[in-house]
């Protein structure tokens, strides 16, 4: 099962306790559905738990039913009319929309003026039309509508809500969504799925530390490697001074460091300082082997500089 899918049984599970929330919520659900017009009402679903709800909402308001596809197979395909025009008449005049005065689907706002209400009206637009993607993945929750002005109008509600989505167009359709996880979570609580704002919490905090975690082991990984680099280096240089025959006459500190780095060929110059016999610091340490690099960089050049 998708998150999202998890995010509408969750917001299913969650009954308007007033009546008003009810028709505010099923408001939503006619405004996102896919045609809501005087000669129909239709709505795409195949989330059988939501279908149950908005039936249960239908019953609840305007006590009706959808019509009964069964003869045509047409339930399974998740789809679910209302072609009774007594029915949507009473629905069109409960939500104060006149066909007649105008063909563009706009928002009542003055239906939603209580905050209980407009949280009720947004479960159910998101129930109907909207999605949110798997917080193991992104961030992403989104409302989609085929129009322009139900979009503003539905925006500014949002702002006034205190929110902040943005808008875009996809396909001809108006997309409202939001990218930040806090936005998310603090929509998904207001319309009734707290449960699935945590989640989106507890996923950001694993993904937090993964990438915590991660981000250690390669500053490691670089920090050892850059060791390792330096190590085989200073060997080399070593080797080449035995080769030349010139590492007997180095000076007693200078053979003192570099017997030490061969008997430890692997280690890290605090390693090396904390098991040597003679008294030196990590920079010391450091410095005595950049110059047996020195040397054997001279002595490759035919030159022997003072040591």
């Amino acid at each position: 099962m998708s998150f999202s899918a998890k995010v509408k049984n969750e917001l299913c599970r969650n009954r308007s306790q007033k009546d008003c929330c009810a028709f505010a919520e099923i408001y939503g659900i006619f405004l996102f559905s896919n045609t809501f017009t005087e000669k129909e009402i239709r709505i795409v679903t195949e989330h059988e738990l939501f279908a149950e709800h908005m039936k249960m909402l239908l019953r609840r308001t305007f006590h009706a039913g959808f019509d009964d596809l069964s003869g045509n197979g047409s339930a399974s395909k998740g789809i679910y009319l209302i072609t009774d025009r007594k029915v949507i008449d009473s629905i069109l005049d409960h939500y104060g929309i006149d066909p007649a005065r105008s063909l563009a689907l706009h928002l009542n706002a003055a239906l939603l003026e209580e905050e209980h209400c407009r949280e009720a009206f947004v479960r159910g637009a998101f129930l109907a039309a909207g999605s949110v993607s798997s917080p193991e993945k992104n961030y992403h929750l989104e409302l989609i509508t085929r129009h322009y002005y139900l979009s503003r109008e539905v925006m500014a509600l949002l702002l006034d809500m205190g929110f902040s989505p943005k808008m875009t167009i996809r396909k001809s359709n108006y997309m409202i969504y939001f990218k930040e996880s806090e936005s998310i979570e603090d929509f998904l609580t207001k319309c009734g799925a707290p449960a699935s704002a945590i989640s989106i919490m507890e996923a950001k905090v694993e993904k937090e530390l993964r990438n915590r975690v991660n981000r250690r082991v390669n500053c490691e990984t670089a920090n050892l490697s850059k060791t390792v680099d330096a190590a085989q280096r200073q060997i080399a240089a070593i080797e080449k001074l035995i080769g030349c025959g010139v590492f007997d006459s180095l000076p007693e500190k200078l053979r003192e460091a570099a017997e030490l780095r061969m008997e430890y060929p692997d280690a890290a110059l605090a390693e090396l300082a904390a098991v040597a016999q003679f008294k030196v610091s990590r920079s010391g340490l450091n410095h005595r082997l950049a110059k047996l690099i020195e040397l054997a960089e001279e002595a490759a050049s035919g030159k022997r500089g003072s040591v």
